[in-house]
Formats: structure tokens, C-alpha cells, sequence
């Protein structure tokens, strides 16, 4: 099994090499960035929903609405994001924006509830404030709300990437010294 993994140094190379691309285009094109993702996922959609249409048509007969229901949320959420890529993107940076105001709201909750059990509760707040305050932000600006996570998505592509191949190197190096 080592022998695999020290003789195929060179995939790791490779899929450092692609997540690095991927990561500086990503960072240099947050915008199309996010269309791209926005239409792979209406297609992923669009395909899953197919198959779960076929799945529907071969079930038994107390099996099918399940798979009628999903195999209809996937065709018309897969058709929406093909047909309104930004609007997929500006409703998924929104429902982020949503979700970190809850997170945070709860949070701060949590803490003063608990302020008597434990020590260090106003870090729990400021983790809960930061939390609301990313989403009021979100929500004001959900454009550059949804840019700054493709430039998230990249600066992690490029650090993955730069972490692969500097592994790949080294396995290289391994597989170079056993005998």
C-alpha cells in the first residue's frame, strides 16, 4: 500500500497543481467564479432531479412521492440557477447572511444564559456579535457578500494546492530513499 502511495507522488502533484490554477482564477475572477458554481450546481440539479424521476417510475406505488417531490425540486431548482446564475448566487449569499445572524443571536444567547456556570461568557458574546455583525453585512451587501466567498474558496484552493505539491515532494523524496 506504501508502494502505491510513494509510486504516485505525482497525483498529489497534480491536484496541487489544478487546486492552484483553480484558486488564483477563482481569486482573480470571484464573479465568474460564482456563476460557474452557481450553473455546475443547476446542472447537478437538473440531473439529480432526472434520476430521481427515473427512480420514481420504477418504485413501488407507496414509494413514488417522495421521489416525485424530489425529482420535481431538483428539475426546477436546477432550471432556476441554470436560467438565473447571479440570482442563485445573491439568494445563496443572503441565506448566509440569515443564517449568521441566528447563529449569532443564539450564541449571545447561550452565553447570558450561562454566564453564571462559566467563566470567559463575554468571548462566547463577541463570537456572537461578530457572527451578526457578518450577516447585517451580508444582507446590506450581498454581492460583495457572495465575491468574498469565491475569494475565500480560492485563497483555500491556493493554499491546498501549495500544501499538495510541497506533500508530493516529499513523497517523492520518500520513494526516492526506500530501496
Amino acid at each position: 500500500m506504501i508502494d502505491d502511495y510513494l509510486g504516485h507522488w505525482w497525483v498529489l502533484a497534480l491536484r496541487g497543481v489544478l487546486a492552484l490554477i483553480f484558486g488564483i482564477m477563482a481569486v482573480a475572477w470571484p464573479g465568474i467564479t460564482l456563476v460557474v458554481l452557481a450553473l455546475v450546481f443547476g446542472a447537478y440539479a437538473i440531473v439529480d432531479g432526472a434520476l430521481a424521476a427515473v427512480a420514481a417510475t420504477r418504485a413501488a406505488k407507496g414509494q413514488r412521492a417522495p421521489l416525485i417531490l424530489l425529482a420535481v425540486a431538483g428539475l426546477l431548482f436546477g432550471i432556476m440557477c441554470v436560467v438565473w446564475p447571479g440570482l442563485t448566487v445573491l439568494v445563496i449569499a443572503l441565506l448566509i447572511g440569515i443564517w449568521a445572524i441566528v447563529t449569532g443571536v443564539m450564541e449571545i444567547m447561550t452565553a447570558i444564559r450561562m454566564r453564571k456556570e462559566i467563566q470567559g461568557e463575554w468571548l462566547h458574546i463577541v463570537v456572537g456579535a461578530l457572527s451578526v455583525l457578518f450577516g447585517v453585512l451580508v444582507l446590506a451587501w450581498p454581492a460583495t457578500g457572495a465575491l468574498t466567498i469565491a475569494l475565500i474558496i480560492g485563497i483555500y484552493a491556493i493554499l491546498a494546492g501549495i500544501m499538495l505539491i510541497v506533500l508530493s515532494l516529499r513523497v517523492r523524496r520518500m520513494r526516492e530513499s526506500v530501496p
